[in-house]
């Protein structure tokens, strides 16, 4: 599939090793940098999603994503990412991603805003099956030059993720995405909350996210699952 991901907010908080640990499935194993496990946020625009060899359909290739993260590697030694949850206001993408791809999408009540010229991003999602006080706001813009991130750094190791695994009933499968390297700014972060987090029955941080950059984005090429293999 041909995706683009735009105006990216990435928000990125120290957590208990344990506790994710905790929730991942059999055959994979917590990332950690510098012996720290990471919780991530990412409220983003997904925008010009298809297969590769379909046009472009309104009302359906363009929607809003958030998604709640850590940071995994597999049996192998592959590192990639591990959704708790992901939620979008297209009901036949969350639909789409939950039968094909097995991951834990959520159909949401979502609105946002991006001011072309100040770049200041609006974003808010309501879960449909969550009370309203858990309504997940977001209020950011770019705060300085974009950079790519190096190699060896916490950023490096939060932002540049390119295999994704998901639990189905198949088993454990991966999949990989494509893009060149995040060009990610400093943020100024005017209003974030930990509502995602709580809807993850997670223990809350309590405290402003330890990393926060955006990104103007990057297109994506998305590759089909596959099962994941155990070494020999």
């Amino acid at each position: 599939m041909y995706q683009a991901w735009r105006e990216l907010l990435f928000l990125h908080w120290r957590f208990p090793s344990h506790a994710l640990q905790a929730i991942l499935p059999p055959g994979l194993t917590l990332d950690t940098f510098d012996g720290q496990g990471w919780l991530g946020v990412v409220p983003f625009f997904m925008r010009n999603i298809r297969p590769r060899w379909s046009p472009v359909v309104p009302g359906i290739s363009n929607f809003l994503e958030l998604n709640l993260r850590t940071y995994v590697f597999d049996e192998t030694g592959r590192p990639g990412v591990w959704f708790l949850s992901l939620d979008a206001n297209r009901k036949l993408a969350v639909w789409w991603a939950r039968r094909f791809f097995g991951l834990p999408y959520h159909h949401a009540d979502m609105t946002a805003d991006w001011n072309r010229t100040t770049g200041h991003v609006r974003y808010s999602s309501q879960r449909r099956d969550a009370p309203p006080r858990l309504t997940c706001r977001y209020e950011y813009a770019a705060a300085g030059p974009a950079e790519t991130a190096i190699p060896g750094t916490l950023e490096f190791f939060l932002i540049e993720r390119y295999f994704l695994f998901a639990l189905t009933p198949a088993g454990l499968m991966t999949g990989q995405v494509h893009h060149s390297p995040y060009e990610c700014s400093p943020v100024d972060l005017r209003h974030w909350d930990e509502h995602l987090i709580e809807l993850a029955r997670l223990p809350l941080p309590g405290r402003r996210p330890d990393h926060a950059v955006v990104s103007r984005g990057v297109t994506v090429d998305v590759f089909q699952t596959q099962p994941v293999s155990k070494p020999e």
